[in-house]
């Protein structure tokens, strides 16, 4: 079963509120079995819309990266980011 991404591009709105959401989402992706590649850090923005915060996290599986989305721990997480930033995720499948 090919591994999965969850790739992220986030404009913080607030802080405090969103650093609530980080540390929940931590908790359910690990708990998920997801570990962050790219969390922050430098990015060179090529084309399309840049958002100051790019994260990039692994999971076993799709299923695993979508379970975790779903889970009632990230949506706790997630309603801390909703109004404290504009966010675009998508979750991909690796090539195996």
């Amino acid at each position: 079963m090919p591994k999965a991404y969850w790739v992220a591009h986030v404009t913080v709105t607030d802080e405090a509120a969103y650093m609530k959401y980080a540390a929940l989402a931590t908790k359910a992706i690990e708990a998920h079995g997801g570990r962050f590649l790219a969390r922050g850090g430098q990015a060179i923005q090529k084309e399309g819309r840049a958002h100051p915060r790019n994260v990039v996290s692994e999971f076993p599986s799709l299923e695993a990266a979508n379970a975790c989305y779903e889970s009632d721990m990230y949506q706790e997480a997630l309603s801390h980011a909703r109004g404290a930033s504009e966010r675009d995720l998508v979750l991909i499948e690796a090539i195996e």
